[in-house]
């Protein structure tokens, strides 16, 4: 089975960015960074919460009822309630602070971050999904795979495996409170 990675890379790719940069009307390269820092973010989200108790039967039923993979063929162009919910899921109320550290990081201003991510959540869920339809994944699985997806990013080179590799430096098992200062210092080393 391919990564959840690259599943996204092959759908957001040099086209989308520039379909994303034109819905946001915000530069590319800050989009782009924007981007490598938000994908990793909420995989790792994802894989804490699916590792909580009940949490991957909860991600399993929500992949089963709801995304199919769809999203992955015709992304949202612009901000969606569904997305904005995701984002409730994975991120809770972390949110905010989860934009500050992405937008500090990445040039994009703070109030695109917000419809960004929102644009990219139904994305990495259409991922997740298409893989759980097509692997016959049961909850168990799906653990694994995000487990295995964030091991997979913290060893690999560039941005977003430094980003995966640093994500809840200080251990409390939220990956969003360190995501302020760490990812500001990311990318003015790259």
């Amino acid at each position: 089975m391919s990564s959840l990675l690259d599943s996204l890379s092959g759908h957001l790719d040099d086209q989308s960015l520039r379909r994303i940069t034109g819905a946001l009307g915000t530069d590319q390269g800050a989009t782009s960074k924007a981007l490598a820092a938000a994908v990793p973010l909420l995989l790792a989200g994802l894989a804490r919460n699916a590792a909580q108790p009940g949490g991957a039967q909860q991600l399993h039923d929500a992949l089963a009822r709801d995304h199919d993979g769809s999203a992955l063929d015709s992304p949202p162009a612009a901000a969606t309630p569904e997305g904005d919910a995701i984002l409730g899921h994975i991120l809770g109320d972390r949110r905010a602070t989860a934009e500050r550290g992405i937008a500090g990081a990445s040039g994009l201003d703070v109030s695109k971050v917000g419809p960004l991510l929102s644009m990219l959540a139904p994305v990495v869920m259409g991922a997740l999904g298409r893989a759980r339809s097509q692997g016959n994944l049961g909850p168990g699985q799906l653990s694994e795979v995000l487990a295995r997806e964030g091991a997979s990013l913290g060893g690999s080179s560039g941005i977003m495996g430094m980003v995966t590799g640093l994500l809840d430096r200080n251990h409390d098992g939220s990956v969003t409170d360190d995501v302020g200062g760490m990812l500001g210092n990311l990318f003015r080393r790259s």
